[in-house]
């Protein structure tokens, strides 16, 4: 198996949260020095002028991000992406971080039972929602807040100011009974 492949898709998939040296280690089951030397391998692939993307190491964690020389480009794609008008996705989860708010982003996924990375980064580009530290959870995931442009975008005073949620949801139990069916054996 072709290890070097194996990390480059873990970096992929870790997206901007990054993996460390150990959980790289832990997940191939292989020394850290023979990561090391395959992480140095892929930073060398990457350096060449037909990619596009880099692995940059941030404190003990490393992660695969753009090119700074690109920026001019992906700065457009953002702008023709940026519109002033919220998608119903990011709407629900921006409500989802306005009223759980601290909240990291695999709380907001649970909410919303799929995933939210994207709109979260499309919220912090809006500069929606901001970053608030790191959460004592394992692996110190990023904690997200609301920000006072959130307010403004939707006219708001304060955070005390969001609507009341209606937490009196009726439960209705039906009972089934699994031997009373329209269906019987004939």
């Amino acid at each position: 198996m072709n290890l070097k492949a194996v990390i480059e898709g873990l970096l992929f998939v870790s997206g901007s949260d990054g993996i460390t040296l150990e959980e790289l280690s832990d997940i191939l089951e292989t020394d850290t020095n023979e990561i090391k030397k395959l992480l140095d391998e892929l930073k060398h692939d990457y350096e060449c002028e037909e990619r596009g993307i880099v692995l940059e190491k941030y404190g003990d964690q490393f992660k695969l991000t753009t090119k700074k020389e690109h920026k001019k480009y992906y700065e457009k794609l953002v702008s023709v992406q940026d519109s002033p008008n919220l998608s119903q996705s990011a709407l629900e989860t921006l409500a989802i971080i306005a009223y759980n708010e601290p909240i990291t982003r695999v709380e907001i996924d649970e909410i919303r039972g799929v995933g939210s990375a994207y709109l979260v980064r499309k919220l912090l580009l809006k500069n929606l929602i901001e970053e608030r530290g790191k959460s004592d959870l394992p692996g110190r995931p990023m904690l997200y807040g609301t920000t006072k442009e959130f307010l403004d975008f939707f006219g708001l005073k304060n955070k005390e100011s969001l609507p009341l949620l209606n937490t009196d949801v009726e439960t209705i139990e039906v009972e089934t009974d699994l031997f009373d069916s329209k269906y019987h054996e004939l």
